[in-house]
């Protein structure tokens, strides 16, 4: 069985053709980061009429580097929520449509699930039962997933996710947006014994997490150690970047640990887009390595939201028995998790 995956929920246009038989065939992402750059953030409309821009030519460039031919596709996956209610509207109107006209079956994609799933992509995939944390510019998450579709969310950001944060912390410091890259580079030129920063809410039981005073805090410290004579600015910014970057990390790491003590689950997988930083992959390694687990994680291009997540997801769900999407479909900007239905263990059944 062949997926066309679609994934159209925010600011990168993503599509892939996943293979249940030989794997995924082709991606490919357009990002639109230089356009929102200017804007410090996304730009909701512009992020809809972009895509709109995109999809046909992606969707023919996948199909050709996979070497398969529109008559070949059995299924189209698209996601349908969370995200942009805009952005979701173009790749799901394009996707059902496309799946019309191919006569094929359409399947609505949970963005998450996407995520939850993407390290099955890889040749060392983890097996189920496992703990996820989902970290990106709009989501943290910490799920206890037991199978396809059956999903227990342990923890969630009640304000500000992680890449959220990131990005405010560095408008801030005059970085350009996204701000996680740019954070993580700085860090790297950072003195990590000058400040530390709190570590939010692991001073109380529970798995949520608060990221919101965590960009206050560094605002704070920033105006304070400015107006100190005599300082050099260039080594402030970057000894600033290295304790948020710390303090993120860290705050990660003690909820991921309690997540794995409370399930007993020593299986951790990591995606999402804030799950490319480097600092963050190390520290969860050892952590995970010190509890005699393991972690998983997609690789690098693959952690930012893509096609080919959706892709194997649909592939999932086709396994599973999911029916056709209907013709009158809808999208969902907010979309739980856990109202999810069951579905195949793996795309491959």
């Amino acid at each position: 069985m062949r997926v066309l995956g679609i994934e159209t929920s925010c600011d990168e246009t993503g599509v892939a053709v996943y293979c249940t038989d030989e794997g995924l065939l082709a991606h490919a992402l357009h990002s639109q980061v230089e356009l929102h750059r200017v804007y410090g953030g996304v730009v909701p409309e512009l992020a809809s009429r972009d895509h709109i821009r995109r999809l046909v030519p992606l969707v023919k460039e996948v199909l050709s580097r996979a070497a398969c031919p529109r008559t070949a596709i059995d299924a189209v996956a698209f996601t349908a929520g969370p995200g942009l209610v805009g952005a979701l509207l173009v790749g799901a109107a394009f996707g059902r449509s496309l799946a019309y006209a191919w006569g094929v079956t359409a399947i609505p994609v949970h963005h998450m699930e996407g995520h939850l799933l993407s390290p099955a992509l890889e040749d060392d995939e983890p097996p189920f039962p496992f703990v996820a944390l989902l970290v990106s510019g709009g989501h943290t998450m910490l799920v206890h997933v037991v199978g396809i579709g059956r999903y227990e969310v342990l923890g969630e950001s009640v304000d500000d996710a992680a890449g959220e944060a990131f990005d405010k912390t560095a408008k801030l410091l005059g970085l350009r947006y996204p701000g996680g890259p740019e954070i993580a580079r700085l860090s790297a030129e950072g003195n990590s014994d000058r400040f530390r920063f709190p570590r939010p809410m692991t001073d109380r039981p529970g798995l949520d997490f608060s990221f919101s005073g965590l960009k206050t805090f560094a605002m704070n410290t920033l105006r304070r150690e400015e107006a100190a004579p005599g300082v050099d600015i260039a080594e402030l910014h970057a000894d600033i970047a290295r304790a948020f970057e710390d303090a993120v990390v860290d705050t990660l790491r003690i909820k991921c640990e309690r997540a794995v003590r409370d399930t007993g689950v020593k299986r951790l997988v990591v995606s999402g887009g804030v799950g490319a930083n480097r600092a963050l992959r190390a520290r969860l390694k050892a952590s995970m390595e010190a509890l005699g687990g393991q972690t998983y994680f997609p690789r690098l291009e693959l952690c930012t939201d893509n096609g080919a997540m959706i892709a194997y997801a649909g592939a999932c769900r086709v396994a599973g028995g999911a029916d056709d999407c209907p013709l009158s479909f809808k999208v969902s900007p907010r979309w739980d998790l856990e109202d999810l239905l069951p579905g195949a263990a793996r795309a491959g059944i």
